[in-house]
């Protein structure tokens, strides 16, 4: 029940930030003011009260056109001033019981107990860890470890305090913005800690908008390092998705959006991260497909191939025969599959580790967003002094997993037995081992260090948080807001270029995504409306969506800049055939068939259009040349026996039908075989058929009302009226 007044709460303060991003702002006062009564804060009242009557006298002088050079700039001020208040209003509306959620209620318990800290404070600490756990190191007593345990557990409870006071910090002043930006150029501060504090930035400012923090995401993204400036860039893209409507009225903003678009690489990156983000969308598709093909696949390839193969150390026993089978096997398809969805950035493994979320270490919010570090606490406990074995080490190196994965991994693998684990290591010798570590560990240290790779393995741990947290509920997930980078008026100069559109677009083609495809073609059209290829695309993503007029406009288009062209006169028949426009089909189906004269698909949709149009000598024509070059197919065997029944061919007609009632016989067939017997005079065995296709049909209604259906054929082959009711009965 909970959820459901948050819910209100949210969807009531969207709609109204949505009037002030629509400019609309008597409309939004009359909403606001409603919202702000139920929070009993006077203060807030009569800030808003100060606004409208400052808007009023706006909208008075320009009524008695009263030369105002700040009129716009007043007018954003107070779309801004007005936001701020919709804002506050929303943090006050759920912070009353009932609604506060259950996290919020225990990080406001945090900060009551924290208030010794500030972000002075936490920056001194912070940049005294790396010293402390040196001196720590340098002891040679029995107290060492304990003490490099408790710089540990000291160091992690900053972090703890830091992200979670900047996380419910509603808006940062100046000083504490000068803090943030001191503590972001800091050299003493480390890089994990410094991707913390990026991650903690971005998750206050999608809960609460502030265009400090945001421009402090601004001076992340021109940090030399990736690490960090990756994860800024990520929250840029997110803060734009979640506020694009809002941006135009903060000037600092346009600005800085302005010098960045002197950058091409910065629209290139947006883009890049606009298409991960489109891809985690995508991840409980690949779920399903990992749990119901792609594992399924694996597990019974490891069922059924169960070789122990040990080579003699002179002959070499390995049957190439064996790779190929499996290279060519469904198994090969699958592992083809997963490979190239893995290489694509695709999350592979969210149902993998899904169920591994419920460690300890989990418990701990910030803990979802922290780099993987060895030298954590809870790892320490495990691993004993930070370091695994080499099997475990290379696995933990690995570029695939994202940061949550490899904490989930390294405790599931801790869990197992020593012994077994022991097992995992003599696997391979020491001399393949070194050879592994030292073949993987310079080129996947490149490897891992690609912005691409980092960006979107950012993406995946911020997906688990809002899948997989226990309060998940309590937060709204971004993964199931749109984003469309290139529509937001605050990006257009940034984003509406064509190879950014196309790069974008490409993606969504592949993925099938064919209504937002079909939004960014028609953009893309706007900037290129010569390009064939393009009107194609656009009229196969309005095919798929079945608007078949809408796809036979694009299709034409596409002709016209490249005409004659046997793809496009295909799919222009198709989109006449389902909109019944026979004829049409034919035409463009027979300019295909020029081309392509034995295609099999072509042959027999050309003939099922003569068949609509009641050419069914034509028709026939078509079926036999299918039947001479693709011989005992019953769906042609079909087509022949029905046009010879129309034709009043009937002793072909039967010739048809009693093969295909020998080879496999259906309802439909005994009904059809049963028309034409009956039709020859055999009452008999029409009776036979009739009954059969009855039984087959698994209803008498259903059976009679097909039958009813075909009335007029019988009577245009000399059955009489009298008989059909008869037949009635007979059945």
């Amino acid at each position: 029940m909970m959820h459901i007044f948050l819910k209100r709460i949210k969807d009531q303060h969207h709609h109204i930030t949505k009037l002030i991003g629509e400019k609309k702002l008597k409309e939004s006062f009359v909403e606001l003011n409603e919202f702000i009564a139920k929070t009993n804060n006077w203060d807030l009242q009569n800030k808003l009260k100060e606004i409208e009557t400052s808007y009023s006298y706006m909208l008075d002088y320009m009524r008695q056109d009263i030369a105002d050079p700040k009129r716009t700039e007043m007018h954003q001020k107070l779309l801004r001033d007005t936001l701020a208040i919709a804002d506050k209003a929303c943090l006050l509306n759920t912070s009353l019981e009932p609604y506060r959620t259950s996290y919020f209620k225990t990080l406001d318990k945090l900060k009551s107990e924290d208030t010794q800290y500030t972000l002075d404070t936490i920056q001194i600490e912070l940049e005294a860890y790396t010293e402390n756990y040196a001196v720590a190191g340098l002891l040679k007593n029995q107290d060492s470890t304990e003490q490099l345990n408790n710089v540990r557990k000291r160091h992690e409870e900053i972090q703890s305090t830091m992200f979670s006071m900047i996380w419910t910090s509603q808006y940062w002043t100046d000083e504490e913005e000068a803090v943030a930006k001191r503590m972001l150029e800091s050299v003493l501060i480390t890089e994990n800690d410094l991707c913390l504090f990026v991650s903690a930035v971005t998750l206050g400012l999608l809960e609460n908008f502030d265009s400090k923090k945001l421009m402090l995401l601004f001076d992340a993204y021109n940090h030399e390092n990736n690490q960090i400036n990756q994860r800024a860039l990520v929250g840029l893209v997110l803060a734009f998705q979640s506020y694009h409507t809002r941006l135009p009225f903060y000037p600092e903003v346009v600005a800085r959006l302005s010098h960045l678009n002197e950058n091409e690489a910065f629209a290139k990156s947006l883009n890049r991260i606009q298409i991960q983000i489109l891809l985690s969308k995508d991840t409980d598709k690949i779920n399903k497909k990992m749990q119901e093909e792609i594992i399924p696949e694996m597990i019974k390839n490891a069922n059924s191939h169960n070789l122990r193969i040990n080579p003699d150390e002179n002959e070499e026993d390995f049957n190439p025969d064996w790779v190929q089978n499996i290279e060519n096997s469904a198994f090969g398809d699958k592992l083809r599959e997963m490979s190239e969805l893995q290489m694509e950035g695709a999350d592979v493994y969210m149902s993998t580790f899904a169920y591994h979320k419920g460690y300890r270490f989990f418990q701990t919010i910030n803990n979802w967003f922290y780099p993987f570090d060895k030298q954590h606490s809870l790892v320490v406990s495990e691993l004993g002094d930070g370091t695994g074995s080499n099997v475990i080490d290379l696995i933990l190196e690995s570029a695939f997993f994202c940061d949550s994965d490899k904490y989930s991994l390294l405790f599931t693998i801790m869990q197992i037995p020593a012994s077994h684990r022991e097992m995992m290591t003599r696997q391979l010798s020491e001399q393949q081992l070194d050879e592994l570590m030292n073949e993987k560990s310079d080129s996947m240290k490149a490897f891992s260090g690609r912005p691409e790779l980092i960006s979107n393995q950012y993406i995946h741990n911020i997906y688990r948080f809002f899948k997989l947290f226990k309060f998940q509920h309590e937060f709204l997930d971004i993964f199931e807001e749109p984003i469309h980078l290139n529509e937001y008026p605050v990006l257009k100069e940034i984003m509406y270029k064509p190879q950014l559109l196309k790069d974008l677009v490409n993606f969504l083609f592949r993925k099938a995504h064919y209504s937002e495809a079909t939004e960014v073609y028609n953009l893309l059209l706007k900037l290129e409306d010569d390009n064939a290829e393009v009107y194609q695309k656009l009229g196969y993503c309005h095919q798929k969506q079945k608007q078949y007029a809408q796809a036979l406009s694009a299709y034409s288009k596409a002709d016209m800049l490249k005409p004659d062209n046997v793809w496009t006169n295909r799919h222009m028949a198709t989109c006449y055939r389902m909109m019944n426009d026979y004829a049409k089909a034919t035409v463009y189906y027979k300019k295909v068939e020029q081309v392509q004269p034995e295609n099999r698909s072509l042959l027999y949709n050309t003939g099922s259009c003569l068949v609509e149009l009641g050419q069914f000598d034509e028709a026939l024509q078509y079926f036999f040349k299918l039947d001479f070059i693709e011989p005992d197919n019953l769906r042609t065997w079909r087509a022949i026996g029905w046009c010879s029944f129309m034709l009043k061919k009937l002793e072909q007609a039967r010739k048809f039908y009693d093969k295909i009632i020998e080879k496999n016989g259906v309802a439909p067939d005994y009904l059809n075989a049963g028309h034409v017997v009956w039709c020859l005079g055999d009452m008999k065995k029409a009776m036979e058929f009739y009954s059969k296709s009855c039984e087959l049909s698994g209803s008498r209604a259903l059976f009679l009302d097909v039958f009813n259906k075909d009335k007029e054929f019988l009577l245009e082959n000399g059955v009489n009226t009298y008989d059909i009711a008869l037949m009635y009965d007979l059945i």
